[in-house]
């Protein structure tokens, strides 16, 4: 197992370097600057503009600039941002909080609804998988900012039950009621990620308990008398998991990116707003730290997934 962690360390950091190289090269080649942008005042002269160069280092030949910059990021110093020359990463780490929450929350209902309308779906027939294959349909044609549109419009202005932007009212609450004002806010957010995203999810475990139904263990367990909760639990659950951890490994960079639109929408401080005003501010050392960090938690959601699904069956290649 360790021989196998190192090799997967190995693939890990070589993998980074790469994309490290690549997406510093893409940054490089981006028409515009933050300088040459607007970023800046307009007003400045090309003698303040050329400080400026030498105090991010933009005047540097761009071997030494990566260099400088790759040396910097493996101590998690992704460096000053920009627009509002605060450390890239307090930056992230102001935003990071409220975007893995929704995120997480997000992922568990998701999951969850999926897994048991998947399975039920698959075994039960008739107008209830009628129903749920439209509703998992529906779910994976709607646009989450169409959606949050509707529920901005429905539940926010006509009806007023939630509010309809940021994580808490204008009077800060203390305590056990500060966490509740802040769910109370985050109820239309969450409700379009998972009504957006359980759909295909959905789709997708319900063609696997198809599959699996057709084994011959489930005819046998079938001909012995098992109820259907048994052959849930012991037959398909268990034959589910592998695709379920390899799915979960492939969210976890979702878990930090956020969403751009509907942060954008809900007004949400988060990490996917963060990712938008950098972009249109062409806050590059912000995008880097922002791109690195989504990199590495995908390499690493797919290594955590790897490496489970080798201790479920030992007999898989690595």
């Amino acid at each position: 197992m360790l021989k196998i962690i190192a090799k997967k360390a190995v693939y890990i950091l070589s993998m980074l370097l790469l994309i490290s190289l690549i997406s510093f090269l893409a940054i490089y080649a981006a028409p515009n600057s933050f300088i040459s942008a607007g970023g800046l005042n307009p007003n400045m002269t090309p003698e303040a503009i050329e400080h400026l160069k030498e105090v991010y280092g933009l005047n540097k030949p761009l071997l030494e600039q990566y260099l400088s910059w790759l040396k910097s990021i493996i101590t998690f110093d992704f460096g000053i941002s920009f627009a509002s020359g605060n450390s890239v990463i307090d930056e992230i780490k102001s935003r990071i909080g409220i975007t893995l929450g929704i995120n997480i929350v997000s992922m568990i209902i998701v999951f969850a609804l999926a897994l048991k309308l998947g399975v039920a779906s698959a075994i039960k027939s008739g107008k209830f998988e009628q129903f749920i294959k439209q509703l998992s349909l529906l779910s994976y044609a709607t646009p989450s900012f169409y959606l949050a549109l509707i529920l901005i419009m429905v539940f926010g202005f006509k009806l007023g039950w939630f509010p309809i932007s940021g994580v808490e009212g204008l009077k800060p609450k203390e305590g056990f009621a500060h966490y509740l004002d802040i769910a109370y806010h985050l109820v239309l957010p969450i409700f379009v990620i998972v009504f957006t995203s359980f759909g295909s999810l959905l789709l997708y475990i319900r063609s696997l308990t198809k599959d699996i139904l057709k084994s011959d263990y489930i005819f046998f367990a079938k001909a012995r008398g098992l109820d259907e909760k048994t052959i849930k639990k012991y037959y398909i659950y268990p034959n589910l998991m592998p695709f379920i951890v390899t799915i979960l490994g492939l969210s976890l960079p979702g878990l930090l990116g956020g969403s751009v639109i509907l942060e954008q929408i809900f007004s949400i401080d988060g990490m996917g707003l963060l990712f938008f005003q950098a972009a249109l501010a062409r806050d590059y050392p912000v995008i880097m730290g922002i791109l690195i960090i989504g990199a590495f938690l995908t390499l690493l959601g797919n290594v955590i997934a790897d490496l489970i699904l080798l201790k479920l069956d030992p007999h898989r290649k690595s």
